[in-house]
């Protein structure tokens, strides 16, 4: 290689060292700023799922401690002054509450924790669901007839998570208005259903030889 050459390639060489060292000036706070994110995304995450473990650690242990009294007014009053920042949290200390306080007597303070469940949004509709048969099934002395009837119509809804449940409600219902031929023929449907569990298709069947009816035979189910 001769000194011309040799002259030129390190000229360009220069050059290029040159241009990579302006571009770090120019764009190098980009990289650095990328690996700030991911490992600042990293170790957010990390201290959310912390946060959120020791939440429900503590909210575990407070429960705990509440239910460990023995007298139910003491338990229900414990309960109440505990607070959970997580919407199903909050729905498990409710239905604990609810029952400590239907044990101390105050049935209708269990209806209103309940009924809070039942009109939470953010919650799955199973939690809702379960709220408001429970609040239903504890108004039954106190509720008009019509005005449960119509309840336990919406949670029996097709796809809702408790329809056969609430289906049951209904024969009851129709049964304490006399109107028997509509409950048997209530719980028959019910039997039928591909999604009924043993237990309650044996208490339709139970129910209908009760009112007088004859269980019909079971449709063969496919799968």
């Amino acid at each position: 290689m001769s000194d011309v050459d040799s002259f030129i390639e390190e000229v360009t060489e220069e050059v290029r060292r040159d241009r990579m060292f302006l571009l770090l000036r120019r764009w190098g706070w980009v990289g650095v700023l990328t690996v700030i994110l991911i490992v600042g995304g990293a170790a957010f995450n990390e201290f959310r799922k912390a946060r959120t473990t020791g939440q429900a650690e503590d909210l575990g242990d407070a429960i705990l401690q509440a239910l460990a009294q023995n007298d139910s007014a003491e338990r229900a009053s414990s309960l109440e002054g505990i607070a959970s920042e997580a919407p199903g949290g909050d729905a498990v200390l409710k239905m604990l509450l609810s029952a400590s306080q239907v044990e101390a007597g105050s049935r209708q303070d269990a209806v209103d924790s309940l009924n809070a469940i039942a009109v939470q949004g953010d919650l799955p509709e199973i939690y809702r669901a379960i709220a408001g048969f429970k609040a239903l099934l504890l108004q039954s002395e106190t509720m008009p007839v019509a005005d449960r009837r119509q309840q336990f119509e919406v949670l029996a809804a097709p796809g809702a998570p408790l329809r056969l449940l609430a289906q049951e409600q209904l024969a009851l219902i129709d049964i304490s208005e006399g109107n028997v031929d509509a409950a048997i023929e209530r719980l028959q449907a019910m039997r039928q259903d591909a999604e009924i569990g043993v237990d309650l298709q044996q208490r339709a069947a139970q129910l209908i030889v009760a009112l007088g009816g004859e269980p019909e035979p079971l449709a063969a189910r496919q799968g």
